[in-house]
């Protein structure tokens, strides 16, 4: 069977799943009913409605009964995931624990629990409970021995070269993101397009499928086509699914493919430090120096290592021991004086080399 790629599958997404054949997605994405439970209408301090999630879609008679929903469509969603495939759901504190609870009953192999945090969250109005500020993600492998997908240097890229951590800090889908029909929100629970940004490129690559089997106004496939991905959506509310296809045919995607690319340095050729002194960029006798205040200092040896007045090694090792430490990445460790008062890090020595090589 080919898969329908790029199409949203109109009708329930549990047999809309179990259509398509196995192992053939590379990530899901999935922002199910919360089952939210609520109890009568919220107003705010001047007595003006507050919009909530009051669709027939988030109800359910019991526990029992979400349970029984969620483990169907999780279950369905592994079949359809590839080996190396990977699963991202979104709940807040209604819904998440129960989910996460029958992911590992059902195999699946935790991998994080994201914190997404909100920048403009709606405040509290009766003032009987914390304001209710983040939402939470859970990513997870398809079992314990997936290969999955995680773009490392991309992620860490995009948090201005600092490794990004489990909580994210984003805003709600306001302004013109946010999809109206007749001045109300077309869908209660829209969800920013920054959330899945990052989700994306953290976790898949160019080409992959990705599939959202509660699709509602098409959020993972805008992304999704602005990213160089496939997506599949399953959504029965036929409002929902003609808004999507308009949002999405506006998408452009990106002209260059190349660069959607998420470039790991792990893929990239092995340069000795040894090369750097080879190509006269540092020169035997040369200092480096490490340290928050580049108080730790070691002389370049012809051979390409370092010394100190107690130390011996390569890059890495004298770093460590200069630190105390038990490792150390002593192409980021280590400086070199590049003016009077600029010191920038080797690595920056080892990128040139690179660029040369390709």
């Amino acid at each position: 069977m080919t898969l329908p790629l790029n199409t949203i599958l109109s009708g329930d997404c549990i047999a809309m799943m179990d259509s398509l054949p196995a192992k053939s997605v590379d990530l899901v994405f999935a922002d199910p009913p919360y089952n939210l439970q609520l109890g009568g209408e919220l107003l705010r301090p001047n007595n003006s409605k507050v919009e909530g999630v009051d669709e027939e879609w988030d109800r359910f008679s019991d526990f029992a009964a979400y349970d029984a929903f969620t483990r169907a469509w999780l279950k369905s969603a592994r079949r359809i995931l590839k080996d190396d495939g990977a699963l991202w759901v979104i709940g807040s504190y209604h819904n998440i624990f129960r989910v996460g609870a029958i992911l590992q009953d059902l195999g699946y192999w935790m991998l994080n629990d994201i914190v997404w945090r909100k920048t403009n969250p709606m405040p509290n109005f009766k003032g009987t409970r914390f304001t209710n500020a983040h939402e939470t993600m859970i990513w997870c492998a398809k079992s314990a021995e997936t290969r999955y997908t995680f773009n490392y240097d991309s992620m860490k890229a995009l948090n201005d070269d600092l490794q990004m951590r489990s909580d994210w800090t984003l805003p709600l889908c306001t302004g013109g993101e946010r999809l109206k029909s007749g001045g109300k929100k077309t869908h209660p629970t829209q969800k920013p397009e920054s959330l899945l940004y990052r989700v994306l490129m953290a976790s898949t690559k160019p080409g992959d499928v990705v599939l959202d089997p509660f699709f509602g106004t098409g959020t993972t496939g805008a992304v999704a086509k602005k990213l160089g991905r496939n997506f599949i959506g399953c959504e029965r509310d036929p409002e929902y699914i003609a808004a999507a296809k308009e949002r999405i045919a506006k998408v452009i995607p990106v002209a260059d493919p190349s660069v959607l690319m998420a470039i790991s340095k792990r893929s990239e050729p092995r340069i000795p430090f040894g090369s750097v002194l080879e190509r006269g960029l540092l020169n035997p006798g040369d200092l480096l120096f490490g340290g928050t205040r580049h108080d730790k200092v070691a002389k370049v040896r012809a051979d390409g290592t370092l010394i100190t007045d107690i130390h011996r090694g390569s890059i890495h090792k004298v770093g460590a021991l200069v630190q105390n430490a038990p490792a150390c990445n002593g192409w980021t460790y280590w400086h070199f004086q590049a003016g009077h008062d600029e010191f920038m890090p080797i690595d920056v020595l080892r990128q040139k080399i690179r660029a040369e090589l390709h």
